[in-house]
């Protein structure tokens, strides 16, 4: 564009036509800021437009958000006499509505002459953006022909406010139904969380495409059932002819993440690279991710390494992981790196960088990180932020600043900064601000049996053993109970939960005669486990 525009600038009369081929060369790179530009200047030399020409223009409008530049160009267009001109008519409801002004979209819809079935779509989408979905049914109902488009667009409005009921309804009504038709229902079951009917839903579609499998993988990871997450995408490769696309494998490997199932995840990183997607940037910070949170940070840091292509997600990822692992000093090294490449930090990044202040205990710089949030990059501290100072003063033993600070902090302390005060109190061994702690987390969170073992651990290091019973008979009465540990194992490209004293295993004899035979040869070797915090509800 930079050569057609020097050779345009040169053309001492250019015709309507050459004007319109900058105009779709421009919208073409997504360069919409420049069309407008340019379509002032066609204006100052009283360049007479055509219908071309305002389609081009007022879409640019709606790329770009610039309604009252789109409006004045709905007058130039009303002079130029193409009021009655159903495309540029068409154009002009889209831009309205998709800016909110459903009013003026439909009075641009009720002068038009000729309603094409595009314009009766573009207005019902118009009243489903606003969340009139009456008046869009109401319209649905007059046009004369729906297509399938249409269709999908109201079932979609249905879907968008929750009522699946109506959305199935109007699907069952559907005729000639396309696969689109059948991913838009199972996205709205995917959408709406339930699991059960998407899945009911996916064993009857009569056939499935790559959207259809993400839709339904999808449907899953929303409903937190990472291990259906991959058993679905194992079932996907085993039965369909279906290749998984770039967003699979982000979904999986995010479950893969979630699940600690590393085997799978290191699968699908050599599945990505000879399968064409080394160079996507999402899969990229998929990959990232899930070394991180399955604890091979340094796989992580290689795949930073490789990446052509970095955006704030990259950089966010990676200086998190490498804090929440500990290394600090590479997680603010990358922190510097990120600055210096021209990306700039958001409030997730600065996340990472106070937590790594906090493993490193570097109270004064997670300080001026802390102003440098704000003066530098008029971020507004959000909660989790205030969480990573107090943690960052508790875990130094700086347990007055941390009340000090939590006092002044502009919004009321959650249950995550109380607790992270309750578990530095039993560090330093500060019984009375672990009570003070205690009662905070009480209001805040009083199902949570974990605050009465953190303070009955408390009592119990200091001896103080009526108050471990008291609490012991508190949570008794209460009826809390603590959840038993559970493990995450990867056996045989499948995932499998263990709990503590698990009697409902169906190879439970097999697996606690090994843990025995375990136990003898590392007592044989010497080993002696400690059973210090036995009994005390840990």
């Amino acid at each position: 564009m930079v050569y057609a525009r020097q050779l345009f600038d040169q053309i001492p009369d250019p015709s309507i036509g050459l004007w319109n081929a900058m105009f779709s060369g421009y919208a073409q790179i997504k360069s919409y800021s420049e069309v407008l530009v340019l379509f002032g200047q066609m204006k100052s030399l009283d360049v007479m437009p055509n219908c071309f020409t305002f389609r081009i223009v007022l879409k640019s409008c709606v790329k770009v958000n610039a309604y009252v530049e789109g409006q004045e160009i709905h007058c130039v267009a009303i002079k130029a006499g193409f009021r009655a001109d159903p495309f540029v008519a068409t154009t002009l409801i889209d831009m309205y509505a998709g800016g909110g002004a459903i009013g003026a979209a439909y009075k641009v819809f009720g002068e038009m002459v000729q309603r094409t079935v595009v314009s009766w779509t573009l207005m019902i989408k118009g009243y489903i953006l606003c969340r009139d979905v009456i008046s869009a049914r109401r319209l649905f109902d007059l046009a004369p022909v729906r297509d399938v488009v249409l269709w999908n667009t109201m079932v979609s409005g249905y879907i968008e406010t929750g009522d699946m009921v109506a959305a199935r309804k109007l699907f069952d009504e559907m005729p000639n139904r396309d696969v689109m038709s059948w991913n838009t229902m199972l996205n709205g079951y995917a959408n709406n969380g339930d699991a059960e009917a998407c899945e009911r839903f996916f064993e009857v579609m009569p056939e499935k495409n790559i959207f259809s499998w993400n839709g339904f993988i999808g449907g899953y990871a929303r409903s937190g059932l990472f291990v259906e997450v991959l058993e679905t995408f194992k079932r996907m490769l085993i039965e369909s002819s279906v290749l998984p696309n770039d967003v699979t494998l982000v979904i999986v490997l995010a479950a893969c993440a979630r699940l600690g199932a590393i085997n799978l995840g290191k699968w699908i990183h050599v599945y990505a690279e000879n399968n064409g997607y080394r160079e996507n940037l999402y899969v990229g910070n998929a990959l990232i991710d899930m070394y991180a949170k399955c604890g091979i940070i340094e796989n992580a840091v290689d795949v930073f390494k490789t990446m052509g292509t970095k955006d704030l997600i990259t950089w966010n990822t990676i200086i998190n992981g490498l804090a929440t692992h500990g290394r600090g000093n590479d997680s603010l090294t990358l922190f510097h790196e990120m600055k210096n490449a021209g990306e700039t930090p958001d409030r997730i990044t600065f996340v990472g960088v106070l937590c790594a202040c906090t493993h490193m205990g570097l109270v004064e710089d997670g300080f001026s990180y802390f102003q440098s949030m704000v003066n530098d990059y008029s971020i507004v501290p959000q909660i989790e932020h205030y969480g990573c100072m107090v943690d960052l003063l508790a875990r130094a033993g700086l347990l007055d600043q941390a009340v000090e600070f939590v006092r002044k902090m502009p919004r009321e302390a959650d249950a995550v900064i109380w607790a992270a005060l309750l578990a530095a109190c039993r560090i330093y061994k500060n019984v009375e601000l672990a009570e003070v702690a205690f009662e905070r987390l009480i209001e805040l969170e009083p199902n949570n049996p974990a605050n009465f073992v953190i303070l009955s651990n408390i009592y119990g290091d200091l001896g103080r053993w009526k108050d471990v019973a008291r609490l012991k008979v508190a949570m008794r009465d209460i009826g809390f109970r603590k959840l038993p540990g559970c493990s995450l194992v990867e056996v045989n490209d499948s995932v499998v939960k263990f709990y503590s004293l698990d009697e409902r295993h169906p190879e439970r004899e097999e697996i606690y005669r090994a843990l025995k035979g375990l136990t003898k040869l590392l007592r044989s070797s010497g080993y002696v486990p400690d059973l210090s915090e036995l009994g005390r509800g840990t």
